[in-house]
């Protein structure tokens, strides 16, 4: 099933928005207001569309409002049934104390084509690799980097990879400077960080570690568009934890998830830039105008661009 191509602009303005309601709240030491700004916006624009849609992927549960909360139902009532996974912020920080890379994330599939991921940590990989066995959640960091460096014709100390900069990595982090391998520790945001692999311009050839759970879907939708490999495994801290998933519908907790096991159709991905970053520029107000850079994917029209919306500044 895909996903009528006429709800890309629509969802665009959804982040674009977003964005916009975030900005305001650039640089004032606030991630909460910031955050809770982005969900407002994002939560008044998607009730205006004609669909039937639920949250999927969301800011937490119905008891933690005003967040967007898994099970929400959004829109007119009138029209496809689609299933939203939302990032509001993404960055919470990087808005807060104006840094680099804060983004307005969303991802939308027709019903039950997104997996619903539980609100955990996820541990994954990334490449812009297609074939499979190259790299490899259960492989070591060593034998990772050496199948990458053969499969790309490069040295270990000419590849880059991307990773949180964690203290839970840490061993990662010293095998992958033991190969001399370049790193690009990101602090927040590993939505962008696992975009990274999709184009050389980023020059970064792997993303790994672990993340969080419901960003790791949001990227994954992105990654489906480009063809890139992609895996995850869900780590699960309590019983709590557990338990929430089995609910959610996950019956293998140890299972390491295929790209096209959590991305099950056709998506329609959009991630506009707050602050400037990597993978979009961030709101630029010019003449009363604000200007926005939105990363776009769509995988069965093939569309993966980034799209630049001018609206009036409020």
């Amino acid at each position: 099933m895909t996903i009528d191509k006429k709800f890309i602009d629509q969802f665009i303005n959804v982040t674009s928005k977003a964005a916009l309601a975030s900005y305001h709240l650039v640089g004032k030491k606030d991630k909460i207001a910031a955050d809770k700004a982005a969900v407002d916006s994002m939560r008044s624009e998607l009730n205006n569309l004609d669909m039937i849609g639920k949250i999927v992927i969301g800011e937490g549960e119905l008891d933690e409002a005003p967040m967007l909360y898994i099970g929400e139902n959004l829109g007119t009532n009138v029209g496809p049934e689609l299933d939203i996974a939302v990032d509001p912020l993404e960055g919470t920080n990087f808005a807060a104390n104006n840094l680099p890379g804060a983004l307005s994330v969303i991802a939308v599939s027709e019903k039950n084509n997104l997996f619903n991921a539980p609100e955990t940590y996820m541990e994954k990989i990334s490449t812009n690799i297609k074939e499979n066995n190259v790299v490899d959640l259960d492989y070591s960091v060593k034998k990772n980097i050496y199948n990458l460096s053969e499969y790309l014709n490069k040295k270990p100390n000419d590849l880059t990879a991307c990773i949180l900069d964690r203290p839970r990595h840490t061993q990662i982090i010293n095998e992958l400077k033991r190969l001399k391998v370049n790193l690009k520790l990101i602090t927040d945001g590993d939505v962008s960080g696992a975009l990274l692999v999709t184009d050389d311009k980023y020059n970064v050839d792997i993303f790994l570690g672990v993340g969080g759970g419901p960003e790791g879907i949001l990227a994954a939708s992105a990654l489906d568009a480009y063809d890139c490999n992609f895996q995850c495994r869900f780590i699960f801290a309590t019983n709590e934890d557990k338990d929430r998933a089995k609910k959610m519908g996950v019956k293998n907790l140890t299972k390491k998830y295929e790209l096209n096991e959590i991305i099950l159709g056709d998506t329609i991905f959009c991630a506009t830039g707050i602050t400037s970053g990597d993978i979009v520029q961030g709101v630029k107000i010019i003449n009363g105008d604000f200007i926005s850079e939105t990363l776009v994917t769509h995988k069965s029209s093939g569309l993966k661009t980034i799209i630049k919306k001018r609206q009036k500044f409020k």
